[in-house]
C-alpha cells in the first residue's frame, strides 16, 4: 500500500487555484496547431471541453457512441444546475457551496477541488447564459432559482425539467461552431476499445466503427476521457442503456487507478419498478422535492387503500418528521435510506415487487391550493406529463409514486488537482472521474462539475503537461500501436466464439445486476458482500464459456456492443464490492448495517477511513493505494439534518 500525492496547491484556499493557473505553463496561440489531443465522451463535459479547446486553437478528434453527440446521457438531467450567484440574498456564498458540498459528501472529498467546484460556479452560468441557455427567469429578469436537498439555500438555476438538455445544446452548439472551422473532428458511433500507451504515456486508442465494424487506431499526445458513471452495473438505474465502464475500465487496466468503486449514490425520487424483468428505471427529478411532500400510510392496512381514501391523520410526512430542519429537502442518501426504511416496515405502496410494495407517495395537493394549478404546470409541468405518460396516472390529481434507484458515481477513475490519472497523459472530466463529491453529491451538482472541468479547469491544465512534455511523431505501424490494436482484436473474437455459446449480454447483466443491488446497493454487509464477490467471479467464468453473440464483427451488431460493455460490468463489480467490503464505516450514501447508529443514520470511521481509496490494476488482482484526506478549513462533524 502507498500513499497517493494529489498535487493540490497549499496557502489560503480562496487562492489557491488562481496562484495555481499562474504557475502553469502557457502555450503560445501560435503553436497550439501543433498538439492533437483525443476527446472520448460528448456529454456536457466532453462538449464543453471540445469546444474551449478548439477555440483555443488545438486540434482535437472526438469520439462518441451515440449516433449524435446531442444523445449523451447530460440531456436527462433535469432538475438544474448549482451556482452561488446569491440573487434570492438568502445568504449564499461560494463558502457556503463549499461547505454544503463537502458535508453532503459526508467529508470524503479533497477541500481544494470542491472550493474551486464552488468557485467557478458563477462563471458557468454567465458562460451558458451567453451561449443562449434559456434558464428560468423571475418577473423582475433575474435568472430563477429553487432549492435542492441538503442545502437551506435556493441556489439551482434551471430550464423547466430539462436543464441537461439545454446545457448540453449551448456546449454542443459552441462545439458544431469548432467542427465548422475544422479545429474539431468529430467521430459519431465510434466506441473507444483500447487505450495507446508508449512510454509511460497516453498518445492514443483503438476504435471500432458501430456502424461498419472496422476497427481504427488514433494517435494524439494526450487522450481525455469524459465518458460518464458507471451505475449501470447495477442493471436496473435511471442512466441510459447505452452508460457503460468501458473506456474508463480500459484506462484501469493500462495504469489508472480507480477510485472509491463503490461510491455509488441512489436517488430517492424514481418511478418504482413495476415488473420484474423491467429494463429501464426513470429519474424523477429532485426539485420536485421542492414543493411536493413525501409520505406513506402510517398504518400497514392503509396500503392498499388509494391515497385520497387515506384520511390526514393517517399519514405519515416522514422526512418532516424526522428531519425538521430540512424536511423533504435532505440529502439523497438520507432521504433514501428513509423510503427504504418505511417499505421495509411494511408501509410501502404500489405494485408488489418480490412479496414488498417498493414506494410512497410524492403529493403535489397542498402548493396547487397555495399557488394555483397554472403555477405548478409553469415549474413541472414536462415532469408530470412525463410521469403520467409512464404510469397513466395524472399527478395533479394522484400523488405520484416514488421509490430509490441507482442514479450516479461519485467513484471512478482518480485523478489529481490538474484532473490527470496516474497514468500520463490520461486525463478525466465530469462523472468518469471521482473527484469532488465524496461519498454522496448534492442534487445540481453533476451539471457543474462536468461544465467546470470541460470549460475552464482542464483547458489549463493539459495545456500544461502539453508545454512541459516532449512527443514524438506516431506511425500507425508502431509496435504499441499495433499491440494495442491486437488486444481488441482478440477480445472481440473471444466474445464472438465462446465454447459453449448459450445465453445473452442480458441474461448476465441481469444476474451481475441482482448480486450487486442486494449487496453493494443501499444497504450493504460483511458477509454478504464476501459472498457476493465469489457468485460475481463464478458470474464471470461463466460469461466467457457461454456468451452468446450472434451475427458477425464486421457490421453494426449491438449484441457485440452490449457484450464487451458487460464484461466490464462484471470485473467493476468484484471490485466494488472488493471496496465495499473494505470500507468498514458507513458514510453517505455507502450504508454498512454494521456501522449505522442506533437511529439508522450513517456512522463514519475519521481516524481510520478518512481516506480516498484508490485501487491499482495487477495481472494476478488490485493492490490498494491510499490518498489521505487533510481537512485544514471545515473540520469533519456528525452530518445533522435535524
Amino acid at each position: 500500500m502507498s500513499q497517493l500525492n494529489s498535487n493540490e496547491p497549499i496557502g489560503p484556499l480562496e487562492n489557491r487555484w488562481k496562484n495555481h493557473v499562474f504557475d502553469l505553463a502557457l502555450i503560445a496561440p501560435q503553436n497550439r496547431k501543433k498538439y492533437k489531443i483525443i476527446v472520448i465522451g460528448t456529454g456536457l463535459a466532453g462538449s464543453s471541453l471540445c469546444a474551449t479547446l478548439g477555440e483555443a486553437g488545438y486540434k482535437v478528434n472526438s469520439f462518441c457512441f451515440q449516433d449524435s453527440a446531442r444523445r449523451a446521457h447530460s440531456i436527462a438531467a433535469q432538475g438544474g444546475i448549482n451556482a452561488t450567484k446569491n440573487y434570492q440574498n438568502d445568504g449564499d456564498s461560494v463558502w457556503r457551496l463549499f461547505y454544503d458540498t463537502i458535508k453532503g459528501g459526508d467529508f470524503r472529498a479533497r477541500e481544494s477541488n470542491v472550493y474551486r467546484l464552488a468557485e467557478l460556479s458563477n462563471n458557468i452560468i454567465d458562460q451558458t447564459v451567453a451561449q443562449g441557455v434559456p434558464f428560468a427567469r423571475e418577473y423582475s429578469g433575474y435568472l430563477a432559482n429553487r432549492s435542492f436537498g441538503g442545502t437551506q439555500v435556493s441556489r439551482t438555476f434551471y430550464a423547466k425539467g430539462q436543464t441537461g438538455q439545454q446545457l448540453l445544446l449551448g456546449a454542443y452548439s459552441a462545439m458544431s461552431r469548432q467542427i465548422e472551422n475544422g479545429r474539431v473532428t468529430h467521430h459519431a458511433r465510434s466506441e473507444m476499445l483500447e487505450i495507446i500507451t508508449i512510454n509511460g504515456k497516453a498518445r492514443g486508442v483503438v476504435v471500432r466503427d458501430l456502424v461498419t465494424g472496422e476497427l481504427s487506431t488514433h494517435t494524439a499526445d494526450c487522450v481525455v476521457l469524459c465518458t460518464g458513471g458507471y451505475v449501470n452495473a447495477y442493471y436496473l438505474s435511471t442512466n441510459a442503456k447505452g452508460c457503460n465502464t468501458s473506456a474508463t475500465w480500459r484506462g484501469f487496466k493500462q495504469g489508472a487507478y480507480f477510485a472509491n468503486p463503490s461510491f455509488t449514490q441512489i436517488h430517492p425520487t424514481c418511478i418504482p419498478p413495476t415488473l420484474e424483468n423491467q429494463s429501464k428505471l426513470t429519474l424523477m427529478s429532485e426539485s420536485l422535492r421542492n414543493d411536493g411532500r413525501i409520505w406513506a400510510p402510517k398504518q400497514a392496512k392503509d396500503c392498499k387503500k388509494k391515497p385520497k381514501d387515506i384520511k390526514e391523520e393517517d399519514r405519515d410526512y416522514f422526512l418532516e418528521r424526522l428531519y425538521p430542519a430540512f424536511a423533504n429537502l435532505v440529502p439523497r442518501d438520507v432521504a433514501s435510506r428513509a423510503v427504504k426504511h418505511i417499505c421495509d416496515e411494511g408501509r410501502g405502496v404500489g405494485v408488489k415487487i418480490h412479496g414488498k410494495r417498493l414506494g410512497v407517495y410524492l403529493d403535489f395537493s397542498d402548493v396547487i391550493k397555495k399557488i394555483g394549478l397554472a403555477q405548478v404546470e409553469g415549474k413541472y409541468g414536462n415532469l408530470f406529463e412525463m410521469y403520467q405518460r409512464i404510469t397513466d396516472d395524472d399527478p395533479y390529481l394522484t400523488p405520484m409514486k416514488i421509490y430509490p434507484a441507482p442514479h450516479y458515481s461519485m467513484g471512478g477513475l482518480w485523478v489529481d488537482y490538474n484532473l490527470m490519472t496516474t497514468l500520463n497523459g490520461l486525463f478525466v472530466a465530469g462523472e468518469a472521474n471521482f473527484s469532488d463529491h465524496g461519498a454522496n453529491r448534492l442534487g445540481a451538482s453533476a451539471l457543474m462539475q462536468g461544465l467546470a472541468d470541460g470549460y475552464f479547469i482542464l483547458p489549463q491544465t493539459i495545456a500544461n503537461y502539453l508545454a512541459r512534455n516532449t512527443f514524438d511523431e506516431i506511425k500507425p505501424n508502431h509496435k504499441k500501436v499495433q499491440r494495442a490494436l491486437n488486444i481488441a482484436k482478440v477480445r472481440i473474437e473471444q466474445l464472438m466464439n465462446a465454447p459453449e455459446a448459450k445465453y445473452s449480454p442480458e441474461y448476465f447483466h441481469q444476474k451481475l445486476g441482482k448480486i450487486l443491488w442486494e449487496s453493494c446497493g443501499m444497504s450493504r454487509e460483511g458477509a454478504r458482500l464476501k459472498q457476493a464477490i465469489d457468485e460475481i467471479k463464478a458470474l464471470q467464468l461463466e460469461f466467457w464459456q457461454t456468451i452468446k453473440v450472434t451475427g458477425v464483427d464486421q457490421d453494426l451488431n449491438q449484441t457485440l456492443e452490449r457484450a464487451g460493455r458487460v464484461a466490464d460490468f462484471i470485473e467493476l463489480g468484484a471490485l466494488m464490492c472488493k471496496d465495499a467490503l473494505n470500507r468498514e464505516e458507513s458514510c453517505g450514501a455507502h450504508a454498512r448495517v454494521e456501522y449505522l447508529s442506533l437511529e439508522g443514520e450513517a456512522r463514519r470511521d475519521d481516524k481510520n477511513y478518512s481516506f480516498v481509496a484508490a485501487w491499482e490494476y495487477q495481472q494476478d488482482g488490485v493492490r490498494l493505494h491510499e490518498e489521505y484526506l487533510h481537512f485544514e478549513f471545515i473540520k469533519p462533524s456528525v452530518r445533522n439534518y435535524k
